[in-house]
């Protein structure tokens, strides 16, 4: 399997997105900034110098949203806050569903702070501005979030416990039947995507793979990366079948750090639905 580089020079990648021009909007974590690579490789800035953005989702109206210490709509340079709650640090990676409701993991710590002890965070609801609900808690560190292609499960990513949780999703966006969905076999999960199958693509970090877990939750197939630490995946391509993967270094070279690495998988990836609120 071919694996192709697109671009490094980046410390902790994350949030990967592509627009139906097949660019690829990600951003980095702690050098602050959200990017949009072209087609033709050419790379610029969209949100400048914000740190902490560990997701990004399209915008209907145009622009993005993006996480961080709050989740906001980012379009020509206008900041719009949808959400900043008093007592949360800061949320994680997000995902967007067929009614452009915002779903994004809180963190109830700060990550690098050796002075911020862990503490579970949640999953929620953004559904209009300023408006959200908690759907439930008892992440230990919340990470990728998606939605198989019916929309009636949503995954979760708890990078600390080691597996992905899994709950029954309604029409209105409540959910229920809290379960473990994979227990990953090696590293620990940090994002996700679903494809067309309903087969659950999970970043290992610690491993250097994405691995594809099918719907009883079994390890199906796994694609090493050159890299250690594999922080997030998303599709893209005419196709669908482009897999780009992000991640925080790069083992054939350790001078380009965060590495935009590209694939060909054989199913289609879920298309993200874009936010409306």
């Amino acid at each position: 399997m071919t694996i192709e580089t697109l671009c490094y020079g980046f410390g902790l990648i994350e949030g990967p997105r592509v627009d139906a021009d097949d660019n690829l909007y990600f951003s980095d974590v702690p050098n602050g900034g959200v990017y949009r690579r072209a087609p033709d490789g050419e790379i610029e800035t969209v949100v400048p110098k914000r740190r902490g953005v560990g997701g990004i989702a399209l915008h209907a109206s145009g622009g993005i949203v993006v996480s961080g210490r709050n989740i906001c709509h980012v379009k020509d340079g206008e900041t719009r806050v949808l959400f900043d709650p008093d007592g949360i640090p800061g949320f994680n990676d997000i995902y967007t569903d067929a009614a452009g409701r915002v779903y994004a993991g809180s963190l109830r710590y700060v990550l690098d702070d050796p002075g911020s002890p862990p503490q579970p965070g949640e999953l929620w609801r953004i559904d209009a501005e300023g408006e959200a609900v908690e759907l439930y808690g008892g992440v230990r560190l919340s990470n990728g979030v998606g939605l198989s292609p019916d929309h009636r499960t949503i995954y979760h990513s708890d990078t600390t416990a080691g597996h992905v949780i899994a709950h029954d999703v309604t029409a209105d966006g409540a959910v229920s039947n809290r379960r473990v969905f994979a227990e990953i076999v090696a590293g620990r999960p940090d994002g996700l995507a679903v494809d067309e199958r309903g087969g659950v693509w999970i970043a290992a970090i610690g491993d250097g793979s994405v691995s594809r877990y099918g719907l009883d939750g079994k390890l199906d197939r796994r694609i090493k990366v050159p890299a250690v630490s594999v922080t997030s995946l998303c599709f893209g391509g005419s196709d669908g079948r482009d897999m780009y993967i992000v991640t925080s270094d790069n083992t054939q070279d350790e001078d380009r750090g965060g590495t935009v690495f590209r694939t060909r998988v054989d199913v289609a990836g879920v298309p993200a639905p874009m936010a409306t609120i």
